[in-house]
């Protein structure tokens, strides 16, 4: 126990990343996003709440009335699918939170990978797991690329990032400014692509574009020195666009009318709230997102792992649900592990409903 304490303590300044410097910082600031020596929305928004209302936003959440109702009420059912090595088709498998592995005409890219029982620089403190990882991250098997969105520590894990280096040869395919953190964590620069938004590289036939979205970055006290993107992974035969975490705004419609549509969508829809309307979607957004870019299937992602916001837990599942009932979408909503077949998805059962 004194010995992963002593380790646990040697990995927080390390977990925190490290700022570009050289080459790397002067690409940044070339970037359209990139002014006064920070990334930028293409339109203001509120990153985080005021000094004045974060007390509150705290408060609330660690001793607010409906604190209770922000976690299931029983055990989150994990199923173990085995994700087979196939070059017909397309099949998504959510881990939970935003981890997804995209298996997609032959290839297997792993989205947003978190396999920490916290996300936080500490292991010790933070939001931690509401559910057990549904397989080991060694279980996955192949991968041919790994996809960021963006530096947060619920979508870049740096236990799971060293699991991933000592396992794989995969590259990590990254946002402008996120290859500093790997590189201190030991990833090969040969292993890291970094790109700006409408940039795109090519790994194991798939196309890789990082398109727009409306959200902020830091791992630590000062924010907005990374980029932050959603993606396009496109392959001989099908499309697949993952949101990242962002807010609703008009750039969804323009990434629809250049890269859709898609077969499949892997949409955030939880962790919103009042206090920052404008970079993280509510599930009625979600929807919109996945219309304005011509979605086909609709895999709602970034809920049900770990309480980020007040929300009840289960909230982001039934609202989506029913705004998809209501636009005659094809939605899944698969439990944490389960692989789901794009061309024939099951059909939305609730399972959520009875855990709250």
């Amino acid at each position: 126990m004194f010995r992963k304490t002593l380790s646990a303590l040697g990995d927080f300044p390390v977990a925190f990343g490290a700022k570009a410097t050289g080459a790397r910082a002067e690409r940044m600031r070339r970037s359209p996003q990139y002014a006064d020596g920070v990334f930028r929305n293409a339109s203001p928004t509120r990153s985080s709440p005021s000094p004045s209302a974060a007390g509150g936003i705290l408060r609330e959440l660690l001793f607010g009335e409906e604190r209770d109702r922000r976690k299931p009420t029983g055990q989150i059912p994990l199923v173990a699918d085995a994700a087979a090595d196939t070059t017909e088709g397309l099949f998504l498998t959510w881990y939970g939170h935003a981890s997804t592995l995209v298996e997609i005409d032959g290839a297997r890219v792993l989205c947003d990978p978190v396999w920490s029982d916290r996300v936080s620089p500490a292991a010790f403190a933070g939001p931690r797991r509401l559910h057990a990882a549904p397989v080991p991250l060694d279980a996955v098997g192949r991968v041919d690329a790994i996809v960021i969105s963006h530096d947060h520590y619920d979508h870049l894990d740096l236990a799971t990032v060293r699991a991933l280096l000592e396992a794989h040869d995969a590259p990590f395919l990254v946002p402008l400014g996120v290859g500093a953190h790997l590189e201190r964590w030991h990833v090969p620069a040969a292993r890291i692509v970094e790109l700006d938004w409408h940039e795109e590289a090519e790994v194991a036939d798939i196309r890789f574009v990082a398109t727009p979205a409306q959200h902020f970055s830091g791992r630590g006290i000062g924010n907005d020195s990374t980029l932050w993107t959603s993606w396009v992974i496109s392959g001989p035969r099908h499309k697949v666009f993952y949101s990242g975490d962002t807010g609703y705004f008009d750039g969804f419609a323009k990434i629809g009318d250049e890269y859709g549509p898609f077969d499949a969508t892997l949409i955030q829809v939880g962790a919103y709230a009042p206090q920052w309307p404008d970079i993280h979607m509510t599930p009625e957004e979600g929807i919109a997102a996945h219309i304005d870019v011509q979605g086909g299937l609709l895999v709602p992602v970034h809920w049900a792992t770990f309480s980020l916001a007040m929300h009840p837990w289960g909230e982001p599942a039934d609202r989506v649900w029913r705004e998809a009932k209501a636009n005659d979408l094809t939605l899944a909503v698969p439990k944490p592990g389960q692989r789901i077949d794009v061309a024939n998805p099951p059909a939305v059962d609730g399972w959520w409903q009875t855990l709250g």
